[in-house]
């Protein structure tokens, strides 16, 4: 046995040891991360940091920012939480375009720099982070919650429907809020106050209910000059959205409501005067 042991000790000696510095040895891949830098109580404009990161082919452009606030920069500030496309706090404008960073894999955009910046149409807090407030206000100002129709008792049981029911608002009911549609939408940029495709989304899916009653007060919310009838039907929202939730639509549905809700109180007026 001791022979044999002995054997085994000279045998690993004699094994070759990986030769690092070996020709066919890949170096790990690095790629160019050019992020917006902006901190408004110090920097008198946003300007660009250059990151060289490594990168394997299963990293998000989002575990490249944490590998920068880990190793290179702690400093630098974005929004992320829970990494699987759900939370919609990560999005940014990724070469040009709104995405969701955690949604967004560095092997689509190697070897190429990638430019981050924050989403437009928002005013800049720091970095990538973006200020929401009046996006929030947008959201509650068209009841995103169900106004029933009649109000029941416990006794009477919960207020029920069928699939085919649920069917009718379900795609709208995806939406995340991570506002990729407003950082598209060329109204919204033109005009901060227009309500946008994401509040009319959450508009189109409570008034779609068949549980709710609150579709009249929310059309009193919408008809004016920055409701509905501002959006100019480039459909950029539709297609930016990580969710096919489709606001285009939800805002051409709200139109068409719009319009014969206005004709049909039209109509009531001239019969009241006769």
């Amino acid at each position: 046995m001791a022979r044999s042991a002995n054997n085994s000790k000279q045998a690993a000696k004699k094994k070759p040891m990986l030769d690092m510095t070996a020709p066919d040895m890949k170096a790990p891949k690095t790629i160019e991360l050019r992020v917006l830098r902006y901190c408004p109580s110090k920097d008198s404009a946003p300007a660009f940091g250059s990151f060289q990161v490594p990168y394997t082919d299963d990293m998000s452009v989002l575990q490249a920012l944490q590998e920068i606030k880990a190793t290179l920069d702690g400093s630098l500030a974005f929004r992320w939480s829970c990494r699987m496309a759900v939370c919609g706090s990560c999005g940014m404008m990724i070469n040009g375009e709104p995405k969701l960073a955690c949604n967004t894999f560095l092997r689509d955009l190697a070897p190429k720099p990638v430019t981050i910046e924050p989403l437009q149409n928002f005013p800049i807090e720091r970095d990538l982070v973006v200020t929401v407030g009046d996006f929030v206000k947008k959201i509650e100002s068209i009841y995103p919650y169900i106004m029933p129709k009649a109000p029941k008792t416990i006794e009477q049981g919960t207020y029920l429907q069928t699939p085919a029911q649920m069917e009718e608002y379900a795609s709208f009911a995806d939406c995340i809020n991570c506002m990729l549609c407003y950082a598209a939408c060329p109204q919204f940029g033109a005009n901060p106050d227009f309500i946008g495709p994401g509040a009319m989304a959450l508009l189109q899916r409570y008034s779609s209910d068949s549980r709710d009653g609150g579709q009249q007060a929310r059309l009193d919310r919408i008809r004016g000059e920055d409701g509905v009838w501002s959006c100019t039907a480039v459909g950029l929202c539709s297609e930016v959205c990580p969710k096919q939730v489709d606001p285009a639509n939800a805002v051409n549905q709200n139109k068409s409501k719009s319009a014969l809700d206005f004709f049909l109180s039209r109509l009531r007026s001239k019969e009241s005067v006769s």
